[in-house]
């Protein structure tokens, strides 16, 4: 068991869209992120996908369905297969939670794409 300081996680990067691994559990991970900027549009086919925003304000746009608008201390979670494109005006800080090992952009290659997401230090 390891205790997670949100405040120092945050703080240990300045990367942007680049996820990093806080904790896991249940073959779930809880990654961090900073984002600021339009991300691609993408889907998991096999994985929902939570999206909580710590500070900032966080848009999840979808192509079949009203854009949802997140602010610090609300959350969504998006359905398997389901297109969406997360989008930050300003700078903000999520956490997602996801099944270990899936892939930031899910079915879209793009320069964005990351392989395993780093663990925190």
């Amino acid at each position: 068991m390891e205790k997670v300081s949100l405040d120092r996680a945050f703080e240990s990067f300045d990367e942007q869209w680049t996820p990093r691994v806080a904790a896991e559990l249940n073959g779930q991970a809880v990654k961090l992120a900073k984002v600021e900027g339009e991300f691609v549009w993408h889907a998991h086919e096999n994985a929902d996908e939570l999206f909580l925003v710590r500070s900032g304000e966080l848009r999840v746009e979808f192509r079949e369905r009203e854009d949802v608008t997140l602010a610090a201390g609300e959350l969504l979670v998006v359905p398997r297969g389901v297109e969406h494109r997360p989008v930050a005006d300003a700078e903000a800080e999520i956490l997602l939670f996801e099944p270990s090992g899936t892939t930031n952009t899910g079915d879209v290659d793009s320069d964005l794409t990351q392989g395993a997401a780093e663990r925190l230090q």
